[in-house]
């Protein structure tokens, strides 16, 4: 018996938590076809039109995901609907997620299902409290699970959402999931016509969802209840969501992982994406590094830097997994990091029973991988496992993100600034020639878009940046197939990092350096030294063994420049911009700010850019996008300018 799930002798799934069944023995399926699919227009009789019939996007909320069933219904049935939408968004909330096995042995029942559900019980786990995303069927369907009660998790959704999923354990059973509060909380998500469906058709249920601005029907119900309900929400105020703007044409300044991240995302949303690159070649600036990592950053309190990290992650894999070749080009090989002795770097509360997912991703390391990079077992030597995350090549990653329909690449196209232009935006050269033009600009030049700023804003005075260089030196060379069995079979961390890359010749890479408000890209003697006594103190062993190629010359330097900003958290979304360019479509937006992280961000902070720009379920919290804005720092000078003139008390 899971934790969660109690299977009864009948074969019933229950909660003695809630003391209530997830469903009947045989029923479950039925119930989600009849109840919700055809309540709110999914499923329809031969010859009538789906509600979701021909919509490019399609958007649908379930407070209780229970064991998944409603979910796999729904993918079945969009599935088998040739004119079903192009992309399908599901968010749903959970306060008690399943095992795996409990979602593979619900759809069991249900040949049809069952496939389905053994590719999300493939990505089923590190399911901590928060916002988690799935992506199914090459992309095209995403799932966001917020791991939460219903009312916590649902003021960190986003989105616009056409179809309501009102399930859960029933109102006596579970009286906080059908609660005024959890109630309007759905309606803030709908959009003005959204049905919702559920079985529950209590009068006070049916008032609370009136007094949110649902129209409700009582219909035809599935054995052994009489009724369903069906409601559409029809709220009176102007102000509730509408659809988001139609995908147009935007131009990305940079090259790198933040440009190419940010171009793959809105491409595949429809976007006509141009790339202007400064070099003739994709991958500039800190992207050309041979290889790096994407790990997360863990903190005691689970910072917003560990959270988003986390999510990063789970990003970066699944986009490296869909394009790129394993082994040669990345490896999910899980990362070894090593820590001071007594330093408490995991939050307490993982430890829980409830938190146990937080092994799945991250965990002490056992002695068996510490005695694989040759570090001793003992305590003295602490270290942690981090289990989804290993290493890539980032020029393969930026190629082949920029290698998606809809995105042109442009090279040697040195942009100094950018301007409006006939209700859109241009970016022009130093000699003032246009490179391109689009209804959105977005600058994503590393540490160079400050520049660029600095060039395009009217009263640059005014202007809050806060961007910073940062510039890294890493070490690398080649090493035999002896040697190279004989170094860490992972990527290790900790006061820098070594990768092992063996295909298709072994590679090894080392670093890197910290050098503030440095912006060359030079490489420097005493910074190779650094390197080198750098890795001594993370691996003796390897250390002692490549020894020989710094004292002969074979150790090779590269240096590259990131950029930095003071919270250490992503520069990401529209900025404030003059009046006068007000009849443009969109502001200018930027992503820059990664640091040493791009790996482990660029691909979520590209998501984040597209849901924003799309109203979609982001892939985090609603209050850790929030912290992401690049006008944060503009708003943080505004109100101490404010606070500055407030009189004395």
């Amino acid at each position: 018996m899971s934790s969660t799930v109690h299977w009864q002798p009948d074969g019933v799934p229950a909660s003695l938590r809630y003391g209530d069944i997830y469903r009947s023995a045989a029923g479950g399926l039925a119930q989600a076809q009849h109840v919700f699919l055809h309540g709110c227009g999914l499923l329809a009789d031969e010859g009538t039109p789906t509600a979701w019939a021909g919509q490019q996007v399609w958007q649908i909320l379930e407070t209780g995901f229970g064991l998944g069933l409603n979910f796999l219904a729904t993918w079945h049935a969009w599935l088998n609907n040739p004119q079903r939408p192009a992309r399908l968004f599901y968010s749903a909330v959970e306060a008690h997620p399943p095992e795996a096995a409990d979602l593979l042995r619900s759809a069991a029942s249900f040949p049809e299902l069952a496939p389905l559900a053994e590719q999300l019980a493939a990505q089923w786990r590190g399911l901590l409290p928060g916002i988690h995303r799935i992506e199914l069927a090459g992309g095209a369907l995403q799932l966001t699970l917020a791991v939460d009660d219903a009312r916590s998790a649902l003021a960190e959704l986003t989105g616009c959402f056409d179809s309501v999923f009102l399930d859960g354990f029933s109102p006596e059973k579970n009286p906080a999931m059908w609660s005024n509060e959890v109630l309007r909380a759905v309606a803030r998500l709908c959009r003005p016509g959204a049905r919702a469906a559920t079985w529950c058709v209590a009068g006070e249920i049916r008032q609370r969802l009136a007094d949110c601005g649902f129209e409700t029907e009582r219909v035809p119900g599935l054995a052994p209840k009489r009724q369903a309900l069906i409601a559409r929400y029809m709220p009176v105020h102007a102000s509730s969501q509408i659809r988001p703007p139609a995908p147009g044409r935007c131009v990305i300044v940079g090259a790198g992982l933040a440009a190419a991240g940010l171009a793959y995302s809105l491409a595949v949303r429809g976007w006509q994406v141009t790339v202007l690159g400064q070099d003739s070649e994709p991958a500039d600036g800190a992207s050309a590094l041979i290889a790096g990592v994407f790990a997360p950053h863990i903190s005691p309190d689970d910072r917003p830097l560990s959270r988003l990290s986390r999510a990063g992650c789970a990003a970066t894999l699944t986009r490296v997994r869909a394009l790129l070749r394993e082994n040669i080009d990345f490896a999910a090989s899980g990362v070894l990091e090593c820590h001071a002795p007594g330093q408490r770097r995991c939050p307490a509360d993982w430890q829980n029973a409830e938190t146990a997912a937080a092994s799945a991703l991250s965990s002490p390391a056992g002695a068996e991988l510490r005695a694989q990079t040759g570090l001793p077992v003992d305590d003295d030597h602490p270290a942690l496992w981090h289990a989804n995350a290993g290493w890539v090549r980032p020029s393969a990653l930026v190629r082949a993100m920029l290698a998606a329909p809809g995105i042109r690449f442009i090279g040697d196209a040195r942009a100094e600034r950018i301007a409006p232009h006939g209700g859109g935006w241009q970016v022009l050269d130093q000699a003032g020639r246009t490179l391109a033009e689009a209804d959105l600009v977005a600058l994503a030049a590393g540490f160079g878009t400050r520049a660029l700023l600095d060039a395009s804003f009217v009263n640059p005075a005014n202007a809050v940046w806060r961007l910073h260089a940062l510039r890294g030196q890493i070490a690398f060379g080649s090493a035999s197939q002896l040697e190279a069995q004989s170094l860490p079979p992972f990527p290790v961390n900790g006061h820098g990092n070594f990768v092992m890359l063996r295909e298709p010749e072994p590679i090894w890479v080392t670093g890197s350096t910290f050098v503030r408000e440095n912006t060359r890209s030079y490489t420097r003697a005493a910074e190779h030294v650094a390197n080198r006594h750098r890795l001594a103190e993370l691996l003796p062993r390897a250390a002692a063994m490549l020894a020989p190629q710094w004292q002969d010359g074979r150790a090779k330097a590269w240096a590259g420049v990131r950029c930095t900003v003071p919270d250490r958290l992503p520069m990401l979304g529209p900025l404030v911009w003059p009046a006068a360019t007000a009849n443009a479509p969109h502001a200018p937006w930027v992503l820059t700010g990664l640091g040493s992280r791009g790996l482990t961000l660029a691909v979520l902070a590209g998501e984040i850019a597209a849901a924003w720009l799309h109203n979609e379920p982001l892939p985090i919290e609603r209050s850790l996008a929030h912290a992401l804005r690049a006008r944060r720092w503009s708003e943080k000078n505004a109100a101490r300018k404010k606070l500055a003139h407030l009189p004395e008390q």
